[in-house]
Order: C-alpha cells, then structure tokens, then sequence
C-alpha cells in the first residue's frame, strides 16, 4: 500500500530522465562546469576540456553504472535493488529517447572536433578522453545490461 505516495509510478526512478526540463539541466551543468573549470586561472584549455570530460564521464558512471537501487519505496519487492540505474530507466527498453541523449552527450562532450581540438590532438590528452568515453560508453551497450564484470558491484 502506497499511504502518502504522491507519483503513480511504480518506480520513480525509470522516468525521471523523460522529465520536463531534465535535458537542459543536464547541458547547463555540463556547461558550468566547464565554465568553473575556464575560471582557474592556473589551467590551461587543453587541461580544462580534459578535465571537463573526464569530470562529466566519472560523474555519469557513477551516478548511472555504480549506484544501485532507488532512493524511494517501491511496491517492486526489492527488484530495482539490484539494478542500476541506467539498467532501471525506461523500465529496460533499449534505444528510447533518454537512453540515447545520455549515450550522445559524452560522444559529443568528447569526440566532437572541441574537445580534440582544443587539446591540440596531443597523445596524452586523447588517450586520456578516449579512455573516460569508453568507460562510460561500454556500460551503456545492450550486451551489458545487467552484467557484472568479475563480480564489481554484484550486491
């Protein structure tokens, strides 16, 4: 029984990247955080837009790969406990319109021409972007739902 729930939603959790609004936080936050990040004077560009993306990458891992479960009380008798959520969004339907923002924003935070560009397409740096992108972007493949690589993060 649901006493004092105010959504109808069995699982919160599955629909809060199709909120109204949710998007343009996203890129806001994305956007202020390069910009705090262009403030410190002692960085240099190349440094800020690696940073950004690895920063953006480490937080979208965590916040989608890492963290399990649902910080409200659900009526699913402890399915989403061992869920992530990515794995919970969209109640698991692959290719919706959320999945595939959140899988193009870090393509596109890194991989777009600003980010290797400004970083003068140094070795360092790509090897550095190139390896948050894929940290982020091989979770988010259909073939890793659910799956816990060498038993990370299985309870």
């Amino acid at each position: 029984m649901n006493v004092g729930v105010a959504h109808s939603e069995v699982n919160p959790n599955t629909r809060v990247m199709n909120s109204r609004g949710i998007w343009l936080a996203y890129l806001l936050l994305t956007t202020a955080l390069h910009v705090v990040l262009l403030s410190i004077p002692f960085l240099s560009v190349p440094v800020v837009w690696t940073l950004t993306n690895v920063i953006h990458n480490l937080a979208m891992y965590l916040f989608l790969h890492t963290v399990k479960g649902t910080p409200f009380e659900t009526p699913d008798q402890g399915k989403a406990r061992l869920l992530t959520h990515w794995e919970q969004m969209d109640y698991g339907v692959q290719f919706t319109a959320s999945r595939k923002f959140l899988t193009i924003s870090p393509i596109d935070t890194c991989e777009h021409k600003t980010c290797y560009f400004y970083t003068k397409y140094d070795t360092a740096h790509f090897v550095v972007n190139t390896g948050s992108l894929l940290s982020v972007l091989l979770p988010k493949l259909p073939q890793f739902h659910g799956v816990r690589l060498f038993g990370i993060n299985k309870y």
